[in-house]
Order: structure tokens, then C-alpha cells, then sequence
């Protein structure tokens, strides 16, 4: 957990402004002492080896991140469709599902709204979307795939 929490923590700075500024600083410093170091190669090596070993370690720090934050939000995901008396709780298991059961999947829930339209309004930027589903009733027997509640 202290791992996770060092991650979270570290990346949340790095992501932050002030980190970005502190980055373009050092790289302003290090090309105004190109003259003093007459451009040499091991004035060139140390922003390539820096540039390589930070890249590097982010890979894996960014990735840890994204890993911890996809899983939280699939859990509250699943939280609400388990929470959800009209949901289907199948839904809960689709990592282990195959990329072509997914993909069938995926066509079926597509299919549910494909005469639907959404509305975006135009009046202002505090209008909630709407959705107006099609004049066609959909009924069960129209169904693909069960999909329907």
C-alpha cells in the first residue's frame, strides 16, 4: 500500500505545473551553459542520459497510476450496477470475456440505441442534455441479444 500511495503521490507532482515550469528551467539552464561547456559531448550526454533515466522510471510510475485508478474505477462501476435493480449483473464479469465476445457484446448494446438521438440544445452551456428515444417502441421481441429491460 505504501508503494501505491508513494505512486499516487509522486505522480500527482509530476503531473503538476509547477513541476512542468521546474523541467523548462532546468532545460533553459542546461542550453545556456552550452557556450561555457563549448557544446561538447559531455555537455550532450547529461540532458540525454537525464531526459532517458526520467522517462524511463515514469513508464512505470504512470502505468502503476493508471493501473490503481482503472481499478478503482471499475469497482465503483461495478458497485452501481450491482446497486441497480434493472441492471444486469452478467456485466460484472466482462474482463473475462473474449476481445470477440466483447466486440458481439459491444454491437448488441450499440444496436439498443442506434435510433435514439441525443439532444445538445443550443440555447446555453447550462442546458442538460436530453435523450429522445425513437418513435419505434422496442419491445423484447426486438431484442438482439436480452438487452432490453
Amino acid at each position: 500500500m505504501k508503494f501505491a500511495r508513494f505512486c499516487q503521490a509522486l505522480s500527482n507532482w509530476a503531473g503538476s505545473s509547477k513541476t512542468f515550469l521546474l523541467a523548462i528551467v532546468l532545460i533553459g539552464v542546461w542550453a545556456l551553459t552550452g557556450p561555457y561547456f563549448q557544446y561538447n559531448d559531455t555537455w550532450q550526454l547529461i540532458i540525454n542520459t537525464s531526459t532517458t533515466i526520467i522517462t524511463f522510471l515514469m513508464v512505470f510510475l504512470i502505468q502503476n497510476t493508471q493501473n490503481r485508478d482503472n481499478d478503482i474505477l471499475h469497482l465503483k462501476i461495478d458497485e452501481l450496477i450491482r446497486a441497480t435493480k434493472d441492471a444486469q449483473n452478467a456485466t460484472l464479469c466482462l474482463e473475462k470475456m473474449g476481445a470477440k465476445d466483447l466486440r458481439k457484446l459491444r454491437d448488441q448494446y450499440s444496436s439498443l440505441g442506434e435510433n435514439d438521438q441525443v439532444n445538445l440544445g443550443t440555447a446555453g452551456t447550462n442546458e442538460v442534455l436530453s435523450v429522445r428515444p425513437s418513435r419505434q417502441a422496442k419491445t423484447s421481441e426486438s431484442d438482439p441479444g436480452g438487452l432490453q429491460r
